[in-house]
């Protein structure tokens, strides 16, 4: 596929075909692997990402307990905390890392106003990226504030699992662990709880939801 085809897949829904010949023009495309940090903690924020395909996640920094998980974006998405940064010409806060293999479109923070004033269905985005993005980080919160691990691990699972398009979660526990802020003790008996209630079954460095 071109680019320009990528785009429309992703956005036809989303934007009108004159701001889509337009994102095409001026963005930077970027393909990633998985696991490529695509933006970090204390970089100046110079383009939004609009996801093509593939997915990344947003993790958040705390220096006492670690990396927490916020949420995923995937095709058709931006970040919301970038767009946020952009605007104010902040550093970021969070880290993005490659869940998946895909492509991204950098769009100039300089076009953020512009096509603001310039497309109805751009400052629609952007104001229902950043409601989208509001109620999953509500929802980390309550995660980690209401919910024990028990709890949180599964909702983890069944979560990769939609962004998979697999009941395979090809995770260690490990990996898990350190993302769900647990120790990998915790998270492999929990896991062994879940497939002696036959949830789940596991094989080596994968996870199979029943």
């Amino acid at each position: 596929m071109t680019y320009r085809e990528l785009v429309t897949e992703a956005y036809n829904h989303t934007f009108e075909k004159e701001l889509i010949s337009e994102i095409v023009d001026v963005a930077h495309f970027v393909e990633f692997k998985e696991d490529d940090v695509i933006m970090d903690i204390g970089m100046y924020i110079k383009a939004v990402p609009l996801i093509l395909c593939g997915t990344i996640k947003v993790m958040r920094r705390d220096f006492d307990i670690g990396e927490l998980l916020l949420y995923f974006i995937e095709k058709g998405n931006t970040c919301a905390m970038t767009l946020g940064c952009s605007t104010g010409n902040k550093k970021s806060e969070i880290r993005a890392i490659a869940e998946t293999d895909g492509i991204v479109a950098m769009i100039p923070i300089q076009k953020m106003e512009e096509w603001s004033g310039k497309y109805r269905s751009w400052r629609a985005f952007v104001f229902e990226s950043y409601n989208n993005r509001f109620e999953e980080l509500l929802s980390a919160i309550d995660n980690i504030a209401f919910m024990n691990m028990n709890e949180r691990l599964y909702n983890y699972l069944t979560e990769r699992s939609k962004i998979e398009n697999s009941k395979i979660i090809n995770k260690t526990h490990q990996e898990i662990a350190g993302e769900l802020n647990s120790s990998r003790v915790v998270i492999s008996r929990l896991l062994k709880n879940f497939e002696k209630e036959q949830k789940i079954k596991l094989n080596r460095n994968s996870i199979e939801l029943l």
